[in-house]
């Protein structure tokens, strides 16, 4: 990983880099453009553009969780800096390895003053703190829901707040303690505090919320019945996806095991035709965003380069 960091300095390996990372995920797009196309035919733009917005604010909504946890973490950026850091570095994650999005963040970061080291450590406390408000919601919304794989096991409900313990600052402490001995890094100089847990948590909530809606309105949009059950069926269903897809770590952006879960989840509620129309749309969009808003961030990046300040740490 060392060696990778040292590499990306290079000015034009960081082209390369992004040039390949854009192009895996366009590439994505391009593989799925006919299926993605007789989608479309079946579902109205209004509702299209609707689950579009919502994608972009998942994405957001995930880096201002982020910025909230790597603050506490002695990470103060400002939200165009941490923009940058995140929305660019996450592109990454469409290249084989799942690594990349953390060395593409890791150099930003190091941009901007920014240890890589530590970069990379709150980035993962990051991703736990998500899975963890992930996971919890999917105990409050699946168990005991019609027609899904809990349904017959509404008791797991009850675990909820037990997972959530996960997200107290001195858990995650321990963890990023961990990541970084792990990986041969410097202890951290500080460990999360409760206020930007909670901020962080949040954040994460809203994007995993965000990100419910638009799995439930390209449902509707395809013939679901609006209501409660669709709701929990659409948050706790994408939840869970993301959930197996992050485990996964060798598929890139978790592509394939997300929308199998998601199909299994939604099932239920829509034929299987719609199925596929759903879970085909919802990574198109969410794909689209992911660009839509590292294009963004480079654009801002591009009017108002960092300045790092003297004093930061190297590392």
């Amino acid at each position: 990983m060392l060696r990778a960091l040292d590499l990306l300095r290079s000015p034009w390996a960081r082209r390369g880099f992004l040039l390949a990372a854009v192009a895996a995920a366009v590439l994505a797009l391009v593989v799925e453009r006919e299926a993605a196309g007789r989608a479309l035919d079946q579902v109205s733009w209004s509702f299209v553009a609707l689950a579009l917005g919502l994608s972009v604010l998942n994405v957001l909504f995930a880096a201002l969780s982020w910025r909230a946890v790597a603050g506490g973490l002695g990470v103060p950026l400002g939200v165009r800096d941490a923009a940058v850091v995140y929305l660019v570095g996450q592109v990454g994650k469409y290249l084989p390895g799942s690594v990349w999005n953390l060395l593409a963040s890791a150099e930003l970061g190091r941009d901007r003053g920014v240890g890589r080291r530590l970069t990379v450590g709150t980035l993962l406390v990051g991703v736990l703190l998500s899975a963890v408000v992930g996971g919890a919601l999917v105990l409050v919304t699946l168990p005991g829901a019609r027609g899904t794989p809990l349904e017959p096991h509404g008791w797991l409900v009850l675990l909820a707040p037990v997972v959530l313990l996960l997200v107290l600052p001195p858990v995650l402490g321990r963890v990023l303690e961990l990541a970084l001995r792990v990986t041969g890094q410097a202890p951290a100089r500080r460990r999360p505090d409760a206020g930007s847990v909670a901020a962080g948590s949040a954040w994460s909530l809203a994007s995993w919320v965000a990100i419910g809606l638009q799995v439930l309105v390209l449902a509707v949009a395809v013939g679901a019945q609006p209501g409660v059950p669709l709701l929990r069926t659409s948050l706790g269903g994408y939840a869970l996806a993301w959930l197996v897809g992050t485990v996964l770590v060798f598929l890139p952006a978790g592509v394939g095991a997300r929308e199998a879960v998601l199909a299994l989840v939604l099932a239920p509620v829509l034929d299987a035709g719609a199925v596929l129309v759903v879970v085909l749309l919802s990574r198109v969009l969410l794909t689209l965003a992911d660009l839509l808003a590292a294009g963004s961030a480079m654009l801002v990046q591009r009017w108002w380069p960092p300045q790092p300040t003297p004093r930061s740490r190297r590392r």
